[in-house]
């Protein structure tokens, strides 16, 4: 099956989100085993969290909660094997990183940089934010810094996630990751597997 006529799995992520780095580190590798296509959809949480009277993660408002969620995050990236050491600030900003990301989606990079960029932020303790900690993970890359940066950060560019965004509200999403299959919603990274065998279901060619 040719990549055009591959069935399309539309997956919406949060760099602040941990689930959604458990996710990320195993997407590909599943996407490409099922002859699935991915569409990479980086969106905002805050507003929407805002929009639930939430100023803050989830995670953080109900410490239970948030406590269960990091020992079940190191049991996972574990299952997984990807690395993990909990971050000393969190949620991080990843608005800068999903800038970037949304302006590249097109460049064969871009899965290394939106798993690299993840991986620092939940294994080497280092803040998503800080253009120098954007700017190493861009030149490990092989990438020019400067100039993506630049235009990531031009007002053509911010539109693009705000509309990402906008698009999450009107599809229901209140949370990441998340995942879109001919219109029907799935929630979490456990659910990763629900959404894939739905989508083969629907369009099993």
């Amino acid at each position: 099956m040719s990549e055009k006529n591959s069935p399309i799995l539309s997956f919406w992520f949060e760099f602040a989100s941990t689930y959604s780095y458990l996710t990320t580190g195993r997407i590909k590798s599943l996407a490409d085993k099922e002859g699935i296509q991915l569409e990479w959809k980086p969106f905002l949480l805050g507003p929407i969290f805002k929009d639930q009277g939430m100023s803050d993660s989830p995670f953080n408002l109900y410490p239970t909660k948030g406590k269960y969620m990091w020992k079940d995050l190191e049991r996972r990236t574990a299952k997984y094997g990807l690395p993990f050491l909990k971050p000393g600030i969190f949620p991080q900003n990843g608005l800068k990183a999903a800038r970037i990301t949304i302006a590249n989606l097109d460049k064969p990079w871009i899965y290394d940089f939106i798993l690299e960029v993840f991986k620092v932020e939940f294994s080497k303790d280092q803040d998503i934010s800080d253009v120098s900690v954007l700017s190493m993970i861009l030149r490990s890359l092989g990438q020019d810094p400067e100039n993506i940066l630049s235009y990531s950060e031009s007002e053509e560019n911010k539109k693009k996630l705000r509309e990402n965004t906008e698009q999450a509200r009107s599809l229901g999403i209140f949370g990441a990751p998340s995942f879109i299959v001919n219109g029907e919603l799935f929630w979490g990274d456990d659910r990763l597997e629900d959404a894939i065998e739905f989508l083969k279901k629907v369009d099993p060619n």
